[in-house]
């Protein structure tokens, strides 16, 4: 159990800051399961747009390719077709990783949960970077099929490690699936994705299919949803007050954080039913700021509220230069993802 946490002299919560996560390597690979918030996704709860014919296409490819995985092989000399391997295209909401988790939850409930593994791109190359590049291809070569939500394009060196992983699985047998989260209303973004997918992965482009999915975004919000700060003394008294709340200072939590590997955020988070932080305010590191954004994803995949006190909104946690450059993709998707759960944690206050 970690330490409780001080603020003016006054016990309040478990701190996340006490929190040092001993992951067994096993549970890196075992905890590559669709996210809490996409447990009851299912083929049959999508609900294709007949608006966006695109959306009913690829819902029935996805179920034929689903089949394609589980069926057992006919006859001891069967011919081996390679296993197939798609990538999802489309705008910010519109239901891709609905998509890829109800195929991921397909495969699993047919085969056993251990033969579909899913993640997100960072998830992956955090887990190449715990492991190592040869035991993780080992680890999942023992799948029947990977799922890469959000895979990214930002980063050369990822994209290229990424790419290899990828091959190395395809030429042992493992199906892929994968999904690239674009912004709406970005030129090009959203309409080209697969270009730019194609493009970097290479070698493995041609065993690719692209399946489009057009539509509107679902949650009918912008980007970015502003959630105005709490004040220190309501964020105090939430944590207090619910069991499994951690209460921390947010620089505390940012330096922290540099100290745990981050394929090891989602353990941190074991037990937790709410995250309260004081003293919010802008981040101006791009180093801190890109490992905040993948505690915000983890924090996301298990719908944990969060609660901000400090100066300013969501909105203005990362710099302009930050949000048009390079990592923009990443930290709009922070910036939706927390405006919603700090949303959720201003119902608790």
């Amino acid at each position: 159990m970690a330490a409780p946490s001080t603020i003016n002299s006054q016990t309040v919560a478990t701190a996340l800051c006490a929190v040092r996560p001993q992951v067994p390597v096993d549970r890196l690979v075992t905890d590559l399961v669709p996210p809490r918030h996409f447990a009851n996704a299912r083929f049959a709860t999508y609900r294709a747009n007949p608006a966006h014919p695109s959306q009913g296409r690829a819902l029935g490819r996805l179920q034929e390719i689903a089949q394609e995985i589980t069926a057992p092989r006919r006859g001891l000399f069967a011919r081996r077709k390679a296993a197939p391997a798609v990538y999802l295209d489309g705008g910010f909401g519109v239901g891709k990783t609905h998509l890829l988790t109800s195929l991921a939850h397909a495969v699993g409930e047919a085969l056993g949960p251990e033969k579909a593994a899913y993640g997100t791109f960072v998830e992956y190359t955090n887990l190449v970077g715990a492991l190592g590049f040869l035991p993780t291809v080992e680890a999942l070569a023992a799948k029947k099929l990977v799922c890469i939500d959000e895979f990214e394009l930002d980063d050369a060196g990822d994209t290229t490690l990424m790419s290899r992983l990828m091959r190395e699985l395809a030429d042992r047998g493992v199906a892929l699936a994968a999904t690239s989260n674009t912004l709406p209303g970005a030129l090009g973004e959203g309409r080209f994705a697969a270009q730019d997918f194609q493009r970097e992965i290479k070698a493995l482009s041609d065993r690719f299919e692209t399946l489009r999915v057009d539509g509107e975004d679902y949650r009918h919000r912008d980007v970015v949803t502003d959630s105005a700060p709490l004040t220190e003394a309501e964020v105090t008294a939430v944590a207090a007050g619910r069991p499994g709340a951690t209460l921390d200072v947010f620089d505390d939590l940012l330096a922290h954080l540099a100290t745990v590997h981050p394929s090891r955020y989602g353990a941190l988070l074991d037990g937790v039913s709410a995250v309260a932080l004081t003293g919010v305010h802008p981040v101006t590191a791009q180093e801190v700021a890109l490992r905040l954004v993948v505690l915000v994803d983890r924090l996301y995949d298990r719908d944990v509220p969060v609660l901000l006190g400090g100066s300013g909104d969501t909105r203005g946690l990362f710099t302009e230069e930050m949000l048009a450059g390079g990592y923009r993709k990443k930290y709009y998707r922070a910036l939706s993802r927390l405006g919603a759960l700090a949303e959720e944690g201003r119902k608790l206050a």
